[in-house]
């Protein structure tokens, strides 16, 4: 019996999950067709928090994943975010540790010329 208690926690203390959610946020209005798809692109960041403290906040995992992807893929002119989303994915590995990340998405857009002086 005191195995079983003690695999039983054992595996309670040492197993891990995900949870994730997320949403799309305001970006380019494409209410014309006066644009081009370029490409999708994405950032990622993450906060680690044992016994609930450390990380950081929401806003700023946001803010941290949307630099690192603009970092990687610089806008050039007449380009615009669009169809940008948040998601998140929550990772407990024991009971005591959780690690949160953020994952920001978006689409490149590219107006005409004509488009951007209306």
């Amino acid at each position: 019996m005191k195995k079983l208690i003690i695999l039983i926690f054992s595996v309670v203390l040492l197993s891990s999950c995900a949870t994730h959610s997320g949403y799309i946020a305001s970006s380019a209005s494409l209410s014309k067709a006066n644009f081009s798809y370029k490409k999708q692109i994405s950032g990622t960041s993450k906060a680690t928090y044992v016994f609930g403290l450390g990380g950081f906040s929401k806003q700023s995992l946001i803010d941290e994943a949307k630099r690192n992807m603009l970092a990687e893929n610089p806008l050039k002119e007449n380009q615009a975010l669009a169809n940008v989303s948040v998601s998140w994915k929550k990772s407990s590995y024991t009971i005591f540790v959780i690690i949160n990340k953020c994952i920001v998405t978006a689409d490149i857009v590219e107006f005409n010329d004509n488009g951007m002086k209306e």
